[in-house]
């Protein structure tokens, strides 16, 4: 039995990438977020409150105009406008801002590492 064909060998090597692109970052990193971890990063959002300084669709009272709105989060290309918007790298962002972009108006909050994993979780659902 012959292999592929050369064309279908390039079709999927084109294809399934775009594929995972369109599906979005957290697909493309390789993990659906459990829905336990997503729900509790909801809550987290409102427990920090994100929203006195975001707009963040979902999370009650979170009608923030300081700060730039979290709609569509998980289609954006990049956190403050300079950091590949990545799941693990958001995390951080969440948690130590100034140490990835210093003097970002973005305040420290002392938001953990777990807590922050989870806050990224629900935000690359926002479509």
């Amino acid at each position: 039995m012959l292999g592929p064909s050369p064309l279908r060998r390039l079709a999927v090597k084109v294809c399934v990438p775009a594929w995972a692109l369109l599906a979005g970052p957290a697909y493309a990193e390789g993990g659906i977020q459990d829905s336990q971890q997503v729900q509790r990063g909801r809550a987290l959002l409102a427990q920090y409150q994100c929203g006195a300084c975001h707009t963040i669709p979902g999370v009650p009272a979170a009608r923030g105009e300081f700060a730039q709105t979290l709609r569509g989060w998980g289609q954006r290309s990049y956190i403050a406008g300079r950091l590949p918007n990545r799941p693990e790298l958001l995390a951080r962002w969440i948690a130590e801002p100034q140490a990835l972009v210093p003097g970002t108006a973005m305040p420290s909050m002392g938001v953990s590492a777990s807590d922050a994993q989870a806050m990224a979780a629900y935000l690359f659902t926002l479509r």
